[in-house]
């Protein structure tokens, strides 16, 4: 018989404090970090942060051409210019980057030149009226 009562009173304790635990654990959603990787981790390639001086002072005449820079280039890519990008940017609904990608380039002017065969390197490529 006291074996029973124990038995019986041992689960009810059981029973009422495993809640109680479950409660308390700590649990990790889905986007919290692991703990132990399952896959190899691959490298971040590194991004470009940075634009060659030469570049950047044919970004910026053209963004003083187009209007949403004033002054002279400077020929490095300072906070005016990013900022003057930026606008180019949010202006035709792209998304702003700190670096100009290939849809803000070609509005400006600055896109791919394609050449044709015959054409020198560094000859103007445009058409000649006649």
């Amino acid at each position: 018989m006291r074996l029973g009562q124990f038995a019986l009173i041992s689960s009810i304790v059981l029973a009422l404090t495993l809640p109680t635990l479950a409660a308390t654990h700590a649990r990790r959603g889905a986007s919290s970090p692991r703990t132990v990787t399952k896959h190899a981790v691959k490298p971040k390639m590194a991004s470009q942060r940075t634009i060659d001086d030469d570049r950047a002072g044919q970004i910026q005449a053209a963004l003083i051409k187009a209007g949403y820079l004033t002054g002279a280039p400077t020929g490095h890519w300072d906070a005016p210019a990013i900022a003057a990008m930026t606008r180019v940017q949010a202006d035709n609904g792209w998304q702003t980057k700190l670096v100009p990608d290939s849809r803000a380039l070609i509005k400006l002017g600055l896109g791919p030149v394609t050449a044709s065969p015959d054409t020198p390197v560094g000859a103007s490529t445009s058409n000649p009226s006649n």
